[in-house]
């Protein structure tokens, strides 16, 4: 990737550039929970987004996406923001970034990636983190990572349209090779925790279903949980539990009901993992990988058929543990696989959706990998 990117750049701008990369992720368990200030349980993989940058001595940013063949160029200005909804990440970053006090100086750019578009696995986030990192670096900002998590949700606040929580960003900066990180979305303390399962596999499997968060029910579902917070008089539903949640059932929606329910349940779930991964417990992981699954399912309704048939055939080989992964609509379940059982379910799952779908889904197997980075 990174000689097609160069070669790309050379076209485009002539001589050279410096490299960065940032990661997609997976998130092993913890889905809608950041915006609810409750924990997730991310980890960076070794897909994502790399880019050629250098500065021009101009007030424009000249960008070249080299997967789309698409090239556009834009001022620092409000008014000057990009049509092209991929320019749109780029502009947000410079823009969060001078908002922060910070000046921004033009450049030229040419990236790709390899983490797949709308599958969950955060393509946007790596793209605003390979970006938001770069520009740190090469003007010597003294930005730290917090905060250049916090300018990649705000671009996709303000320029984007989707009212993301933390994890995506943190988990393309903070991603750690061999651990998964456990974030407090609300005190943003973390931790690491090794993750090298063995015996097991975390594969990804692709329906091809794509999802539009910012034109889909997503927003929705937030506006679900901070109605049922403000009811409850708690900041976010963090700080609700199923007492609390019922006494007040007949005042909200059975839809505002269902949605707190499943964000109270799967608070819970991550420290479950969490406790399981440090007893080497993979029966209890895979276990409460299944409950999200039916919680997103029935009661946050964020799946879809093509994913609720993944996830039973996931059931019918004896995979540990499998769930749709990601905002939901479409994209991928993620599963964790015995070794002796991995050949039989790939087989067994893309014959099967393809006899039901007419195509067989996307294969991913995932390895945890280092975050943000200049390449070298």
């Amino acid at each position: 990737m990174k000689n097609k990117i160069a070669k790309q750049f050379a076209a485009h701008f002539g001589g050279e550039g410096v490299f960065y990369a940032s990661a997609g992720r997976i998130n092993l368990i913890g889905e809608h929970t950041d915006y609810n200030g409750g924990f997730v349980f991310p980890g960076a993989i070794d897909k994502g987004m790399m880019a050629c940058i250098r500065l021009n001595g101009t007030d424009k940013v000249r960008a070249y996406s080299v997967d789309l063949e698409d090239y556009t160029e834009f001022g620092m200005e409000e008014a000057d923001a990009p049509r092209a909804s991929w320019a749109r990440y780029i502009f947000g970053v410079c823009r969060e970034i001078i908002k922060r006090g910070h000046q921004i100086k033009g450049f030229d750019t040419a990236f790709a990636g390899d983490v797949p578009l709308g599958a969950g696995m955060s393509s946007s986030a790596a793209l605003e983190s390979t970006f938001a990192f770069a520009l740190n670096d090469m003007l010597s900002l003294g930005i730290d990572k917090f905060e250049l998590a916090r300018i990649g949700q705000s671009t996709e606040h303000n320029y984007c349209g989707v009212k993301c929580g933390i994890m995506d960003q943190f988990a393309s900066l903070f991603g750690k090779a061999g651990h998964l990180v456990r974030l407090d979305c609300r005190s943003m303390e973390y931790k690491y925790y090794p993750f090298n399962p063995d015996g097991y596999r975390l594969v990804l499997l692709d329906t091809l279903v794509k999802h539009e968060l910012a034109s889909s029910a997503y927003n929705k579902r937030r506006e679900s949980c901070e109605r049922v917070a403000e009811i409850l008089c708690v900041s976010t539903l963090r700080d609700a539990d199923m007492d609390m949640l019922e006494s007040v059932r007949k005042r909200i929606s059975e839809e505002d009901f269902m949605r707190a329910e499943y964000v109270i349940g799967e608070k819970q779930r991550v420290l479950d993992v969490c406790d399981a991964l440090e007893l080497g417990d993979y029966k209890t992981v895979g276990e409460r990988m299944y409950q999200t699954h039916e919680g997103m399912s029935r009661l946050y309704e964020v799946s879809c058929p093509e994913l609720d048939f993944l996830n039973d055939i996931a059931r019918k080989c004896g995979v540990t543990g499998s769930r749709v992964m990601g905002g939901g609509f479409g994209g991928c379940t993620i599963n964790l696989v015995k070794e002796e059982l991995y050949d039989n379910f790939i087989t067994t799952a893309k014959a099967s959706f393809l006899e039901k779908y007419g195509h067989e889904p996307k294969v991913y197997d995932v390895n945890i990998s280092d975050g943000a980075h200049k390449v070298c």
